[in-house]
């Protein structure tokens, strides 16, 4: 469906008024004390087209952590590193638990379901992690998302990255449980380090969109991702990017998505558009509940679907 890009951003205006007429926001991520100071009435979209234009409302422009959404980036790192061998410690499969869950971890002898719940994202910044100090993997993620956006202002929240060290006892509980099982090549604590500052990284919604661009093979997009990569990580945002809560956004929006405790949102139309939203209040899967029904009603105007 061909979408005028003024009727667009006409509607993403009044989406935000309407979201922000509403009451029922969602919780925030109290168990990250810095999240915790987040107010969760807040929204913000940006949808990036392939014509090179960005339509924004809200608080488009409102730094926020993107959490989780970051697993995307540093798995596009590492296949662009060392290819397919990351399948040889981490699944591709739906987890159907939750994103800090050890109860398959323990079923499945320490392989990971798949890169996006936090023991499979660990062992992905464990291999980030190879051969380099945490200071370099880490520097090789924020150059890849500058690049990525064409934006130099891209940052890690050290607050937000201290907070999740202080408080991050179930990640550390799945760090060592890889470790028990010869799943983690690096002490515990390297990881653990590198993989809160990963997750600590700040955007803007008008950052993470742009910097969608390449899953969806803009074709204004910076070619640093290889056209199969591209669709691998499309199907694993589809099937594993909202943890257990994958089957209802798929059914909901029909597109490929990546969600982070931190409220925001990436979605992804192929070979269209790359939207971002931002809103901190959950919902009980631990995704952006406002989030969601915003990607919902972006996806039912547009009529954009990989299910035709």
């Amino acid at each position: 469906m061909d979408i005028d890009a003024a009727e667009l951003q006409s509607f993403l205006t009044d989406l935000d008024a309407d979201i922000r007429a509403r009451a029922d926001w969602g919780e925030v991520a109290d168990y990250i004390p810095e999240l915790a100071k987040v107010a969760p009435a807040q929204f913000g979209v940006a949808v990036a087209l392939a014509d090179g234009q960005v339509l924004q409302a809200g608080a488009a422009d409102t730094r926020f952590s993107i959490q989780s959404v970051s697993k995307v980036f540093t798995l596009a790192c590492v296949l662009g590193r060392s290819g397919e061998q990351i399948w040889t410690r981490v699944g591709r499969e739906p987890s159907g638990t939750r994103f800090d869950s050890i109860l398959l971890l323990e079923q499945e002898k320490g392989r990971p379901r798949n890169p996006f719940i936090n023991a499979g994202a660990l062992v992905t910044t464990d291999a980030l992690l190879a051969g380099r100090a945490p200071r370099e993997a880490l520097s090789e993620v924020l150059a890849f998302l500058r690049l990525a956006a064409g934006d130099e202002d891209i940052h890690i929240d050290r607050a937000v990255a201290l907070s999740e060290e202080r408080t991050g006892f179930r990640n550390i509980a799945l760090a060592n449980y890889l470790k028990s099982f010869n799943n983690m090549t690096n002490p515990p604590e390297m990881t653990l380090g590198t993989y809160f500052h990963q997750c600590a990284i700040e955007m803007t919604a008008t950052q993470l969109a742009r910097a969608g661009r390449m899953i969806a093979q803009l074709p204004r997009a910076p070619a640093i991702l290889a056209p199969e990569k591209a669709r691998r990580l499309n199907a694993l945002m589809m099937t594993c990017g909202h943890y257990d809560g994958s089957g209802d956004f798929a059914f909901r929006v029909g597109l490929p998505g990546k969600s982070g405790v931190g409220g925001g949102i990436l979605v992804i139309a192929p070979g269209v558009a790359s939207i971002a939203v931002w809103s901190p209040g959950l919902n009980l899967y631990g995704n952006s509940h406002m989030g969601t029904f915003a990607a919902e009603q972006i996806a039912r105007f547009t009529g954009w679907s990989v299910f035709g």
